[in-house]
């Protein structure tokens, strides 16, 4: 009976602890009272304020302190956003239309059910500067943000297009590295979504490194390990799939181009050469009449007998001429097309 009683208390004692506490500090003075807690499930939304994502609601107290509690939160990790605003209720449908606000302050971090995460102020009584949590994930994002900074300082060293190319190469293949180095590839979604924005400057590398690079096949294989069924999961493998059909859909789009481009460029030529040998027959033809000009109507139908190859007989006889006539024709024509044979007669008319 006492071991069932142990153990029920045990078991009371743990549910009653397998709760999550999140709290911290907010400036009254400048924040609405109102603090928002979201759960972020599409990495492509990580910033900003979109209300179909927020789960819970408090109000800070007039020194500014607030806290989440409960046990309705997923057992594994998943990515959470608390933030303020200046906004009041009837302002938020304005000012947070498609998810941005200009005056408001968050914070990504990584928890789970059961996991404590407190917001002290920072220096210069700043909100959401440091993260102390019993999760060492938490403020993965963070550090995410911190390099980050360290990017955007190196760009603003020397403003150049030689340099915005140089640190692009640099920072593309640094954020990976790091990305990897967190061992979270839920927070390494943050530097993917980053890398593959389709308006980022670094998105040009993105897909020449989604050719050749084994990384974005690892960190599928990471995150199907660790979170086979969260939705981060199932949206990076849909995006790297569409991504990767995108790719082959270009090139093949770029191989039909280039046979069309070489099916025309073909039939231009062989129409050109067509056109060219037309040009040669009409200037043969055209000589040819200006030859035959010179002669008499009964030369010409003479010459028309000698281009066939026949005899002064087989010409007289077909003409009811004598072979003497078809000799003097035959003297006059060479004479006006100046040759001294028949044979430079049909060099005139036949190539």
């Amino acid at each position: 009976m006492q071991l069932r009683c142990l153990i029920a208390f045990l078991i009371f004692s743990w549910c009653c602890e397998a709760q999550y506490s999140f709290s911290g500090y907010t400036n009254p003075d400048e924040w609405q009272k109102t603090v928002y807690l979201s759960i972020v499930e599409d990495y492509r939304k990580m910033s900003g304020v979109y209300s179909e994502q927020i789960i819970a609601k408090t109000s800070a107290d007039e020194t500014g302190y607030f806290e989440f509690k409960g046990d309705m939160l997923s057992a594994e990790n998943r990515i959470y956003r608390i933030h303020v605003d200046k906004c009041t209720e009837t302002q938020q449908d304005v000012n947070h239309f498609n998810g941005h606000c200009s005056d408001s302050e968050e914070l990504l971090f990584i928890a789970k059910n059961t996991d404590t995460l407190k917001l002290p102020f920072s220096f210069g009584n700043q909100v959401f500067c440091r993260v102390e949590s019993n999760n060492p994930k938490a403020n993965a994002f963070l550090k995410i943000d911190s390099l980050k900074n360290d990017m955007r300082f190196a760009y603003g060293e020397v403003r150049s297009e030689a340099n915005r190319k140089l640190n692009n190469k640099k920072w593309f293949t640094t954020l990976q590295d790091y990305g990897t180095a967190l061992n979270e590839p839920v927070a390494e979604l943050a530097i993917y979504a980053y890398l593959s924005d389709r308006s980022s400057d670094l998105h040009s590398y993105y897909v020449e490194d989604l050719q050749n690079n084994c990384y974005y096949d690892n960190l599928k294989e990471r995150l199907e390990t660790a979170y086979p069924n969260a939705p981060y999961t199932a949206q990076y493998r849909n995006e790297l799939a569409a991504d990767r059909y995108m790719l082959s859909s270009a090139e093949e789009d770029r191989s039909t181009s280039f046979n069309v481009y070489l099916y025309a460029a073909l039939s231009a030529s062989f129409l050109l050469n067509l056109f060219l040998l037309y040009r040669i027959w009409k200037n043969k033809q055209s000589k040819s009449e200006d030859l035959k000009s010179k002669l008499s109507k009964q030369e010409q139908v003479v010459l028309e007998h000698l281009l066939q190859d026949k005899t002064n007989k087989d010409i007289a006889e077909a003409l009811f001429l004598s072979v003497s006539t078809i000799k003097t024709h035959t003297n006059n024509i060479y004479k006006k097309l100046e040759v001294q044979s028949r044979d430079e007669a049909k060099s005139l008319f036949i190539k």
